[in-house]
């Protein structure tokens, strides 16, 4: 009786999922294709969409432990990996355990860019080359930099073009948003250029700049991309259970999906999509107890990638997503600035019940960035001479890092 009580539970724990996705079924046999990327097959269509200060090699690690797919570094700038930037380097590197070896590079420069992907690819550290030009932050737009180039689309095509040239057999993708707002939309444009230049897939997060991470993000916008170009279209925007990517990619036809804060605090969703991928019904959600190895983990991995005092920093961000939604998770995320050491980790983290679970109600709730509407900053006189203008900003290869 004990057994069947339990898997019973089991069962109703399996089958909770939020209202939005009530009826989802996963995925029939044959329904879905392996992504294709040049010559990488990624299955499940999953990618890990790239996190500045978080998609570090122990992240990936720890994401990879619950399910396969595409992990992707944390944004690269390209000026500063040409000048052998010591801290550059070591965010660049990968763990002997990753393959393939995913990049993401950021740059306006035509010249840095295709210097760095010609030694990524002659070094052989890299088997796949993302390009960011979907930043929204006030500091790289201000600078001309990400979401602000594809409104450029001769600037665009040089940037691409020098990367792809450079890259050699290794594929090159590109990602970015919808435009800068609804009256400068660049989306299109840009998946017609990177088609052109010979990217393998391109990837929309579906938002616009001046949506920052908030509202809804505008799936439509996906469907009309993968109608627009013949190459590979990754969906980026609101998944945030293994269901919304079964949704996104039965609405809109796209390739593939970009997971971004979904996974934080949640890596396990990447268990949960190969699960309803496969056709199966996910796993219920671990309790805290089954997560405090993993958070341990994590920890120490940072720790031994970056140094103690760095990895209790980092952790203090990765403490507030895990302990989201969780009944005394108030009491961990209170105490974040007494997080100096992974012991410390390890005693915040005990104030919450083992057997805690996370409510279905909680699935949902945002981490990471956040933040509404907002007035897309840019250089001043940038929109003068959008069509004709293939020149950068100066200033906007300073950036170290975006989202």
């Amino acid at each position: 009786m004990v057994d069947e009580a339990t898997e019973s539970e089991a069962s109703a724990l399996r089958s909770e999922r939020s209202e939005i996705n009530s009826d989802v079924p996963p995925a029939a046999e044959g329904e879905f294709a392996s992504l294709h990327i040049g010559p990488l097959e990624v299955w499940p269509p999953v990618v890990l969409a790239p996190m500045a200060g978080v998609t570090n090699y122990p992240f990936r690690a720890i994401c990879r432990r619950f399910g396969a797919g595409l992990y992707v570094s944390e944004m690269i700038t390209a000026r500063a990996l040409v000048e052998g930037n010591k801290k550059t380097l070591h965010l660049a590197g990968f763990g002997p355990d990753e393959s393939p070896r995913s990049l993401q590079l950021y740059g306006v420069d035509p010249a840095a860019l295709g210097e760095s992907a010609r030694r990524l690819v002659a070094e052989g550290r890299v088997d796949h080359i993302d390009m960011n030009f979907g930043c929204p932050v006030r500091k790289v737009t201000s600078k001309g930099g990400g979401a602000a180039i594809p409104i450029k689309p001769r600037l665009l095509r040089r940037l691409v073009r020098a990367v792809v040239q450079n890259a050699g057999a290794v594929p090159v993708t590109i990602k970015f948003r919808i435009g800068i707002d609804d009256t400068l939309k660049s989306y299109l444009d840009a998946g017609r250029i990177g088609e052109e230049e010979g990217c393998a897939a391109v990837g929309l997060h579906a938002r616009t700049a001046a949506q920052f991470y908030g509202g809804e993000a505008r799936w439509d916008a996906i469907t009309r991309l993968v109608e627009h170009v013949a190459i590979p279209v990754l969906g980026n925007g609101d998944i945030w259970e293994c269901w919304d990517a079964l949704r996104m990619m039965r609405q809109t036809g796209c390739a593939g999906v970009i997971v971004g804060r979904g996974c934080l605090g949640k890596p396990w969703l990447f268990r949960d999509l190969a699960a309803v991928f496969a056709g199966d019904q996910p796993e219920p959600a671990p309790t805290f107890g089954e997560m405090v190895p993993v958070i341990v983990e994590h920890a120490e991995r940072l720790s031994e990638w970056f140094g103690e005092k760095a990895a209790a920093m980092m952790m203090r961000k990765q403490l507030s997503w895990y302990t989201k939604g969780f009944a005394g998770g108030g009491v961990v995320r209170s105490h974040l600035a007494q997080i100096h050491t992974v012991a410390d980790v390890e005693r915040e983290i005990a104030a919450i019940a083992p057997d805690a679970r996370l409510p279905v109600t909680s699935l949902r709730l945002a981490r990471g960035k956040s933040g509404g509407m907002q007035t897309v900053a840019l250089p001043d006189g940038y929109l003068d001479d959008l069509n004709d203008d293939s020149t950068p900003t100066a200033a906007a290869g300073v950036v170290t890092d975006g989202g």
